[in-house]
């Protein structure tokens, strides 16, 4: 598994007088290529029937970008038809190596690349603006659940719900690459949350899109960096 670089800054003031420290605080760094490597990563879809996968056209993988971009490199792609009217699709990975049941904020920038135009409607909502981005971290593993009474996969956790936050995931706009053109353009999404770990110093990250649009949506994801620093004062 991929271990998180640990980056311990000591603060220090320097006077005619006196050294004064003031306390350290821990930090961790992530930072995912997705065109080198996918270690830990997995790609999976809730909020759709139970044996729909093929006609929900439901795909995750490493794969090539595409045009106009350059297509010599790699991302996660992750692709499902929206029949539900409410399809999500997420990535997640497990880091380890933080301190046990501590709090910590998280600052991030996820790279994506999206051929959803700005201000444009199609089936049932707008292809850009309809698809909502997200991201949250979790002390258990998120997952997704088959719920035994309507037959639907839904997830472990408290995620977004389209355009409203979730407990354990939280919004971060939608997947409109900027312009009027159906082509994909590399977009940037960032933004602060707090987490806390699990018994063992273990912390699960997940992102992904929770759609009101009808019908296919297929992204490529990047690049990711993120900012792990601890609480001071957390039990």
């Amino acid at each position: 598994m991929k271990k998180i670089i640990l980056s311990v800054f000591v603060a220090s003031i320097l006077s005619s007088c006196a050294l004064e420290s003031t306390p350290y605080i821990p930090t961790f760094y992530i930072n995912e290529n997705f065109n080198t490597s996918v270690e830990g990563w997995k790609g999976d879809f809730a909020d759709y029937p139970v044996g729909e996968e093929n006609f929900y056209e439901l795909k995750f993988s490493q794969a090539k970008l595409p045009m106009p971009l350059d297509t010599t490199k790699k991302a996660l792609r992750i692709s499902g038809n929206n029949h539900s009217d409410d399809l999500f699709m997420f990535l997640s990975r497990k880091y380890s190596g933080l301190k046990a049941n501590q709090k910590y904020t998280i600052s991030f920038e996820v790279e994506l690349a999206s051929n959803a135009p700005s201000n444009l409607m199609g089936v049932g909502g707008s292809p850009g603006g309809s698809v909502y981005f997200g991201l949250g971290f979790t002390a258990i593993e998120p997952k997704k659940v088959l719920d035994s009474t309507t037959k639907h996969y839904t997830m472990n956790i408290k995620k977004m719900q389209q355009a409203t936050n979730g407990e354990d995931m939280k919004v971060f706009g939608n997947i409109a690459n900027g312009t009027d053109k159906s082509e994909y353009k590399l977009i940037r999404k960032t933004g602060v949350i707090s987490a806390k770990t699990d018994a063992n110093g273990n912390i699960w990250m997940i992102l992904g899109t929770d759609s009101g649009f009808e019908a296919t949506t297929t992204l490529y994801y990047t690049r990711l960096v993120a900012t792990i620093q601890e609480v001071s004062g957390n039990i």
